[in-house]
């Protein structure tokens, strides 16, 4: 594992002990003291000062790259050429550039990419393809997406944290958060065909932008909007995906992991969207079945790539001579 933050915790770290034929094998991080400390508390056997030794080393056979978007890219080929299957967090990388180079290097050196959308394989997601898939609500008409957060304590004082710095992250908090809800939507209709979008800065904070709407479609005259805030108020906060089809709608959570209602022509029903103590756990065991043989993750560098696409398409006209 190169990188070992926060995200690596809880929601991945340890979910590679828990797999069935897994084992976290070494890490690395910037700060060796840090990665010590790390590889201490989780039972890594192997600490490395710096990546190219852990990828040289022969007894690990793959490598989960968790480090800001930034370097991703980087370290994804250097993985790759050294003909390891490499896993990504998201977003794959800080470009839609970056990412197809990393698939080219990739198809080359025929190695396998994945990438962290573990919402592919959470239980309530599928809960939610299920019944689309089913016809619950019959065919479906059109998408209704909502994110609004309030900026943080630290973003106030001028702390900045890196997921709204360009340069490192490729954008701002709707790179990080607004991925996970567009690749799971590639999952449920196929890729987005076409796109529009008002990208704005309102706050002033810092450099990124903190507002985005967007209207797109999908394959079978599907219809989505989204607007994303993270400058709003206390008290405006809202997570929500709401799915309209010609017979009822479902409406879900990307992050709080509230109930799912499905209203259809039988009434209104709950049911419980389920979160996993580590959340990567169900992606990470896809992946290493697949290495193994058995089966295929649904959540790879192809897969990713298009969240990447999409997402550029939605901010580039705001970054133009900007980055």
């Amino acid at each position: 594992m190169i990188g070992c933050g926060n995200v690596t915790e809880v929601k991945s770290g340890p979910a590679f002990n828990k797999v069935k034929d897994s084992r976290l094998l070494a890490v690395t991080r910037r700060n060796n003291v840090l990665a010590e400390d790390y590889a201490k508390r989780h039972n890594v056997p192997k600490v490395y000062s710096n990546a190219t030794d852990l990828i040289k080393d022969k007894d690990i056979n793959a490598v989960y790259i968790a480090t800001p978007p930034s370097s991703h890219a980087e370290y994804a080929l250097e993985v790759i050429n050294a003909r390891k299957p490499v896993y990504i967090e998201k977003p794959m990388a800080s470009s839609y550039a970056e990412c197809l180079k990393i698939n080219k290097a990739a198809a080359k050196n025929k190695v396998p990419v994945f990438v962290a959308y573990y919402r592919r394989t959470l239980p309530g997601f599928l809960f939610v393809k299920n019944l689309i898939d089913t016809g619950a609500i019959g065919n479906v008409r059109f998408v209704i997406l909502q994110l609004f957060k309030c900026p943080s304590p630290d973003e106030k004082r001028g702390n900045l944290p890196w997921r709204v710095d360009p340069k490192i992250s490729g954008a701002g908090h709707f790179y990080d958060l607004a991925s996970h809800q567009l690749d799971y939507l590639d999952l449920l209709f196929g890729p987005v065909q076409k796109v529009r979008s008002i990208v704005l800065n309102q706050a002033g904070l810092y450099k990124a932008e903190d507002y985005v709407s967007a209207e797109f479609t999908f394959c079978n005259n599907i219809a989505g909007t989204g607007m994303w805030s993270f400058a709003a108020s206390p008290d405006s906060g809202r997570d929500t995906i709401e799915i309209i089809g010609e017979k009822g709608s479902i409406k879900f959570t990307t992050f709080s992991f509230e109930p799912i209602v499905l209203a259809n022509e039988a009434g209104r029903k709950e049911f419980i969207n389920e979160r996993p103590e580590n959340v990567q756990y169900y992606l990470i065991e896809k992946i290493v079945q697949s290495l193994n043989g058995q089966g295929a993750s649904p959540s790879t560098g192809i897969s990713a790539a298009r969240t990447s696409k999409i997402m550029e398409e939605i901010v580039s006209e705001y970054y133009k001579g900007k980055k």
